[in-house]
């Protein structure tokens, strides 16, 4: 019985999580993320501005919370490879899974909601710092974890740098191509090529990379 009160207390969690960040983007996209107050999104998600903040500790979580936490994945890949791979191939084929998933994470999300958030952050500051130094931790956060295993912390941040902007361009051309108006279906059926070209950048290094014929 125990078991079952606490299953139903954590959904309830989730609805009313849920909810707030709904109302909370809702209200951002209808007149900018500047122009709408804390106490603004509670009363209208009818709870209280401490319960908004119990859930989410910044204004800024709001935006954030559901997929900062990917902003590691490509440390997350390196550090649970299997055996016998790569740094390279480990965040390679960790995109394509999450490709194969269709996993808004990595750009393939239809949900004109979801491809409006990314349009708020974008042309709003505040977010877009958030978002750059989110970005700059995951990267961070992989040389480090290459460093521990290498010994050489200049190599490993450059290996971080390249396997990171390798992964982002792929997904940027997601996003790019969706916005365009082609479906998620077709932008993910030959993201392997692309992953392939972005990640051979890094393979093989850019040596006569755009060098003049």
């Amino acid at each position: 019985m125990a078991e079952v009160t606490m299953g139903l207390r954590e959904r309830k969690k989730l609805q009313t999580a849920s909810r707030i960040w709904r109302v909370a983007v809702t209200l951002f996209l209808e007149r900018g993320f500047d122009e709408v107050s804390v106490q603004e999104i509670a009363d209208a998600a009818e709870v209280s501005k401490m319960t908004v903040f119990n859930y989410f500790g910044s204004k800024e979580d709001l935006v954030f919370r559901p997929v900062e936490d990917h902003f590691g994945d490509a440390a997350r890949a390196v550090r649970e490879r299997r055996p016998e791979e790569s740094p390279l191939e480990a965040v390679r084929r960790q995109l394509l899974e999450m490709v194969e998933a269709r996993d808004p994470a990595v750009g393939l999300n239809g949900d004109p909601i979801a491809r409006q958030v990314r349009e708020l952050v974008m042309r709003t500051p505040v977010l877009m710092e958030r978002a750059f130094l989110a970005a700059q931790k995951g990267t961070r956060d992989l040389a480090g974890l290459l460093a521990e295993e290498t010994g050489d912390v200049m190599a490993a941040t450059v290996a971080a740098a390249m396997l990171s902007a390798a992964r982002n361009a792929v997904i940027e051309e997601h996003h790019r191509r969706i916005d365009a108006g082609e479906s998620v279906d077709a932008v993910a059926a030959d993201a392997p090529e692309r992953a392939g070209r972005a990640f051979a950048l890094v393979e093989h290094g850019l040596g006569d990379y755009a060098r003049p014929a």
